[in-house]
């Protein structure tokens, strides 16, 4: 890696970590938490691959499971956000209920289209 390079990988981590920072100090209480705990989980990656393996029926690369295991930690993170925001709208607190899931989830399938829309005939619904 060129020096140029380096550097501009250092300046942009520096950035990140700054904006993160701020971030966190504008966060309220209950949301900090959900943070720390969105950070502090991870899916296993076993049975991700295991999962993947059964759905594609072909073998998987521990690499490949790790980083299907990290898109699918940010699509749980935006369903709870979403849900979160739904269960706000009815001015209802508590824990999420599945409602509040499916909710969440029709309005994701509106903003970005289906899930895995290669095939969106064929494919399976979820949260039904």
């Amino acid at each position: 890696m060129a020096d140029d390079d380096y550097s501009a990988q250092q300046s942009w981590n520096t950035q990140s970590k700054d904006n993160l920072k701020i971030l966190m100090d504008n966060f309220t209480p209950d949301q900090y938490e959900r943070f720390e705990a969105y950070r502090r989980h991870a899916l296993p990656k076993q049975a991700v691959r295991k999962v993947v393996q059964q759905s594609l029926g072909q073998q998987v690369s521990q690499p490949v499971a790790q980083i299907i295991a990290g898109f699918s930690k940010v699509f749980v993170g935006e369903m709870v956000e979403k849900a979160r925001a739904v269960q706000a709208r009815r001015g209802e607190t508590g824990p999420l209920a599945p409602d509040h899931l499916r909710e969440a989830y029709r309005i994701y399938q509106q903003e970005t289209g289906r899930v895995g829309a290669a095939r969106p005939l064929r494919s399976k619904r979820l949260f039904v």
